[in-house]
């Protein structure tokens, strides 16, 4: 019988392999593997979308229920193709409009009530400890720093530049963590070339 697991485990090292080869230099293998990843990922997209959105939203609905307002919906989405047709392309910008619309309401009002008041109320409810003190500080320092109505001299100009060292900090430990996530990746995949593949450590 076919070892379905063993010729899987050894596809896995070679694509493994393929796109850490770029960090020789810019090679087919890497190509093919970028291309293999691309082309799954966007099939992969294309199905999760079909069944999920279009079978379970749209049709399924509309035929079984008799959901005739999914119409409208469907109408739209079929106006996003006429942007591959240039004498109609204009009509796709409706089904555009509507959706920007749509989502920068939701997601603006998402935004207010999910994270920007609970974090206002989280910064200013109890100054008690010195790392809350800090927080408060830094929170107000930074939106200083983007006030750009008035020239930053003197104590605005102080905490101005305050903010930027709590930016810098910021996005120092943001990059931090990010590395350590790509680090953790690369330690899964060479545990899995040493373990699963080549079977050096157990």
């Amino acid at each position: 019988m076919i070892n379905f697991e063993f010729i899987g485990t050894y596809i896995a090292a070679f694509l493994t392999l393929a796109i850490y080869s770029f960090l020789y230099k810019d090679n087919p293998f890497y190509k093919l593997a970028e291309h293999i990843f691309a082309g799954i990922s966007a099939g992969y997209y294309v199905g999760l979308v079909w069944h999920s959105i279009i079978k379970q939203q749209l049709l399924n609905p509309l035929l079984q229920y008799h959901q005739y307002l999914l119409i409208i919906p469907g109408v739209l989405g079929l106006l996003m193709f006429t942007r591959f047709i240039p004498k109609i392309s204009w009509i796709s910008r409706i089904s555009l409009a509507f959706v920007i619309g749509n989502t920068a309401g939701i997601t603006l009002i998402q935004q207010l009530h999910g994270i920007v008041l609970p974090q206002i109320r989280c910064t200013f409810l109890d100054i008690t400890q010195i790392s809350e003190l800090v927080m408060v500080v830094g929170v107000v320092s930074t939106l200083i720093y983007f006030y750009f109505s008035k020239e930053h001299k003197g104590v605005l100009g102080f905490t101005a530049n305050l903010g930027i060292w709590f930016i810098m900090v910021a996005f120092g430990a943001s990059f931090g963590y990010t590395v350590m996530a790509r680090v953790s990746l690369l330690i899964g995949r060479a545990q899995f070339l040493m373990i699963d593949w080549l079977g050096l450590l157990k």
